[in-house]
Parts: C-alpha cells; sequence; structure tokens
C-alpha cells in the first residue's frame, strides 16, 4: 500500500513538471497539443510500468508473511516439545532427589553434628583471640557450614580433618603465651604494625598495653586500667623464654577489663566532689601544715628541754630554761612569791606549746561536717535530675548519689589523719609542759625545804 502512494504521488509530480516544460517549449497551440498527446502517451507506459513493479513487490510481501508464519507455527511446535522435556527432566529431578536421600540415609545425623560444631567453632573464633594470629579461618568454616546446610554437597575429607585440626589447635593455643607481629590501630587512627603477646585466649598486649580485639581489628584501650596492672605487662613482654612473670590476666577475656577501665581513677573521683570537696582537700592540707610546724617545733623544744634537764647552766633558748632563770632572779623571795613567779612563766610558754592544737582539732570536726553538705548538695541535684529526666534510668539516679557521697568520704578522709595527727602533737605539746611543771613543782620544793631549814 504504501509503495502503490508514492508512485501516485511520482506521477502526478511528473505530470506536472511535463506541462510546464511543455508550456515553455511550445511556440503555438498545435504544437502544445502535440506535446501533450505524445506525453500523455509516454505517460500511460510509465504508468504501466510502474503497476507491474508495484505488482511484484505485493508478491514479494505475501511470499515473506508465509515464511514468518511457517516460521512461527514451527517455534509454537519446539515450544511444545521443550515445555514437554521440561516436564519430563522436573519428574526426574524428583526421582533422583528422593533417591539421594534414600541413600543419604544415616549420613544425614553425622552431616547435622558437623553443621552444629561448625557453627559452635565459627561463633567462638570469630570471638577468639586467636584469630589475630590465625587468620583465614572464617572463610574456610562458612563455606563448610554452606555446604553442609544445603544438603546437596558433601564436605571432604580434607574439609572435616581441617575443623578437627582447627578445634584442636583452638584448644592448644588457650595455654600458650606467644609473640608475633601484627597490625595494631593506635588511638589517633593510624595502624602500625608492632610486636604483641598473647596470653592464650584471654589478654593480648604491646608496648606495655593493653589491647582489645573487635571485628577483626587489634586496637589499643582507649584508656589503660591502673598501674599495677598497665606494669605487669611490660613485664611480661620483657620476660625471656621459660621464666616466670606476674601478669594482671582477665579470665572474663575482657568483662572484668571493661569494668576496670569504668572505674574512676583517683583524680577523676575527687573531680566529683565538685567545688565542696576541692574546699575539703584545701581545709585538709592547711591542716596537715599545722600538725607539720608542730611537729618539728614540738620536737626541737622536747630535745632541748632534755638538755637543759641534763646541763647546769641555765639556756634561755628553751621553755624550761626560762623558768630556770626566773627562779634564778628569785632565789631570795618566799615560797608563794616564788611559786607565783614560776606558775606566771609557765603560763607565758603555755601559748607556744599549744599553738594551732585547736585549729588542727577544729579541722577534723568540720571536714565530715563540710562532706555532709557536699552530699546533701549532691542529693538534691539527683532529686532534680530525676524530675526533669524521670527514675527511667537507675545509671542516672546511682550515679548522682556516687557524685554525692565523694564529698563524704573526702570529709572523713581529711578528718581521719587529722584527728590522729592532732593526738600525737597534743601528746607531745603535753609532755614539754609535764616536764616544766615537773621540774619546777621539785625547784619549789627545794626553795621551802631551804627556807625551812633557815
Amino acid at each position: 500500500m504504501k509503495n502503490l502512494i508514492t508512485i501516485v504521488i511520482a506521477v502526478a509530480f511528473s505530470g506536472i513538471a511535463s506541462v510546464a516544460n511543455a508550456q515553455q517549449a511550445a511556440a503555438n497551440l498545435d504544437e502544445l497539443l502535440e506535446i501533450v498527446r505524445q506525453g500523455k502517451v509516454n505517460e500511460t507506459e510509465e504508468y504501466r510500468q510502474r503497476e507491474a513493479e508495484f505488482r511484484n513487490a505485493q508478491d514479494r510481501q505475501a511470499a515473506l508473511l508465509a515464511e514468518a508464519q511457517a516460521e512461527q507455527r514451527a517455534e509454537e511446535r519446539r515450544s511444545d516439545t521443550l515445555e514437554a522435556q521440561f516436564a519430563t527432566n522436573d519428574d526426574r529431578l524428583a526421582e533422583l532427589q528422593q533417591e539421594f536421600t534414600n541413600e543419604l540415609g544415616a549420613l544425614k545425623e553425622v552431616l547435622g553434628v558437623l553443621q552444629l560444631v561448625s557453627g559452635d567453632t565459627r561463633s567462638s573464633l570469630e570471638q577468639s583471640l586467636t584469630s589475630t594470629q590465625f587468620e583465614g579461618r572464617d572463610e574456610f568454616i562458612t563455606t563448610l557450614i554452606q555446604k553442609t546446610s544445603s544438603g546437596t554437597q558433601l564436605p571432604s575429607i580434607e574439609e572435616i580433618e581441617r575443623l578437627w585440626f582447627e578445634v584442636q589447635r583452638e584448644m592448644t593455643e588457650q595455654g600458650r603465651v606467644v609473640t608475633y607481629n601484627r597490625a595494631v590501630k593506635l588511638p589517633d587512627g593510624s595502624e602500625e604494625v608492632k610486636p604483641v603477646t598473647r596470653v592464650g585466649v584471654f589478654n593480648i598486649v604491646s608496648d606495655g598495653k593493653y589491647l582489645k580485639y573487635e571485628e577483626g581489628l587489634v586496637a589499643e584501650l582507649d584508656r589503660q586500667p591502673e598501674a599495677r596492672f598497665v606494669e605487669s605487662t611490660s613485664a611480661l613482654q620483657n620476660a625471656t623464654q621459660g621464666t616466670m612473670a606476674p601478669f594482671g590476666i582477665d579470665p572474663s577475656r575482657g568483662s572484668i577489663l571493661a569494668l576496670l577501665i569504668q572505674q574512676p581513677s583517683l583524680q577523676e573521683r575527687v573531680a566529683q566532689g565538685g567545688t565542696i570537696g576541692y574546699l575539703i582537700l584545701v581545709v585538709g592540707a592547711i591542716g596537715m601544715l599545722f600538725v607539720l610546724e608542730r611537729a618539728v617545733y614540738l620536737t626541737v623544744v622536747n630535745g632541748k628541754v632534755k638538755a637543759q634537764i641534763k646541763s647546769d647552766v641555765v639556756s634561755e633558748n628553751n621553755p624550761l630554761g626560762r623558768v630556770l632563770a626566773v627562779y634564778d632572779d628569785n632565789r631570795n623571795a618566799d615560797v608563794e612569791t616564788l611559786e607565783l613567779k614560776i606558775d606566771e612563766a609557765i603560763l607565758k610558754e603555755m601559748p607556744a606549746l599549744e599553738r594551732f592544737l585547736t585549729l588542727i582539732k577544729l579541722i577534723a570536726a568540720i571536714a565530715p561536717l563540710m562532706g555532709l553538705l557536699g552530699t546533701v548538695t549532691g542529693m538534691i541535684n539527683t532529686f532534680q535530675s530525676m524530675t526533669l529526666f524521670g527514675t527511667g534510668d537507675p545509671k542516672l539516679m546511682a550515679g548522682g548519689i556516687s557524685q554525692a557521697l565523694v564529698t563524704t568520704v573526702l570529709g572523713i578522709v581529711v578528718a581521719l589523719p587529722t584527728l590522729f595527727l592532732h593526738s600525737i602533737v597534743n601528746g607531745m605539746s603535753q609532755r614539754v609542759v609535764h616536764t616544766i611543771e615537773e621540774q619546777s613543782a621539785g625547784i619549789i620544793a627545794v626553795h621551802a625545804e631551804q627556807h625551812k631549814g633557815a
């Protein structure tokens, strides 16, 4: 149809072109008539030729259509054949699967046990520190699990023997301490290959620091435990083969170490006490300075007093010497006057001997009260937080109470040694005073006997 339309349009355009050309070439009407007649004869011949070509093209299109329809029928017959073959193969596959299941028989139980052991082993090895030394085991066990779970593939003897080997090696490595090179992730995010020491499946250390193993990476702990544990890691790494070394081992494979890391240090504990906690420490430091000053002063005075007792020469560089000097100045006075003069001299020495003792005792008394004040303030803040955020998180309340009690601890820590040291320096002061009074009483008694004999 398209070819026919094309031919008609072409004929029309050619006729128009012929008439136009004839009009240009004709000199008169007769010549024009002859030209038109001759053009009509030529066009009729062209029309016949084009019609013949159109019919030939139409016959070819019909042949192509018949060929395509024949090919379609052949493909439909082939599709029916393939569908029948697919159904036959599907039935045959079901028969073979049933035969495979029947032939498998008791081997299913073995595969089930193998699958269970493989799963447990993979779970154990994923978190085991031995994986930091022996890599590539997870892929093998995962492949083995896939084979045993699919039911279509049987593991080979070599694979079963390797699984047994990995289980046995894991048991053996639990009792070994080995050192090897391993990439370690540092706190700044970089990685460095360095020697690491693995203690069984419990701990792994390097450069005197504890390491952790998570998701296939070995990294330094963000925070190390207290110094006595860190020192044991250096002792372990510096130990030679066959020697014994102390080491802080974590039998829980990381749980206890995580708790130790979360435990606040002494500085952090003090910081939890806040402003009142620091004030308690300042007051305690002042009390310690007073105690130190009293201890040094009274020790020196006591030594001078003992030296004065042993000496016959009166020296006024000590309290007893100054009291004896008063006696020397009043040898001719009566007993009552001498007694009053000596009592006066003793009273003059008392302030220097008992200086700061009352203040030290006061510090020992107010330190627990300051701690109690900090605790009450902390509890108020805790209850305010509970009012705002509720009681759904026990850690919030426990943490607030813990911080509140820090000030009480600080107050008691300051009060106990201060009170104990106050008793010591007060005893030193009383011994000096007792020595002076004893010597003074002896002087008065001798003076009274001399006046009585006179």
